[in-house]
């Protein structure tokens, strides 16, 4: 890294980390490909528990959080997340086949910074990731 903060030429920038957490292997798939095919590393979770132990473990840039999972759902998921003063900042997009007024108000209240109805395009996705981890 240069004294200004930007990278030396030659220096290599490291793919931003996205975290997918669905119970839906489906979506998790398809977002994993939809990511990857924009150059970004991707880590998987299939619910709210083992979204809380890849968070610490990997800390994403950015997270995608389906609202409907069992065990934890992603209210929930998002409000311990966002508690975390390490994570408070990390970008939390809800992912939910409802697209309800109710679920993006109660998401923002939780902490979300954006709601993404599913099933969500590539263009949709990568057009988050651009917008929230820049």
């Amino acid at each position: 890294m240069s004294e200004t903060g930007l990278p030396e030429i030659g220096e290599a920038q490291a793919p931003k980390k996205v975290l997918v957490i669905d119970d839906s292997n489906t979506i998790r798939r398809s977002a994993e490909i939809f990511l990857k095919q924009g150059g970004y590393e991707v880590v998987l979770a299939e619910d709210g528990f083992d979204a809380l132990a890849k968070v610490n473990d990997h800390e994403p840039h950015i997270i995608f959080c389906d609202i409907l999972m069992p065990r934890l759902d992603g209210y929930q998921t998002c409000a311990i997340i966002k508690r975390n003063p390490r994570f408070a900042a990390t970008p939390v997009i809800m992912l939910s086949s409802k697209d309800g007024l109710f679920d993006k108000a109660r998401g923002r209240m939780v902490g979300s910074q954006d709601y993404l109805t599913k099933p969500f395009t590539k263009d949709q996705l990568l057009k988050a990731v651009a917008q929230y981890s820049a």
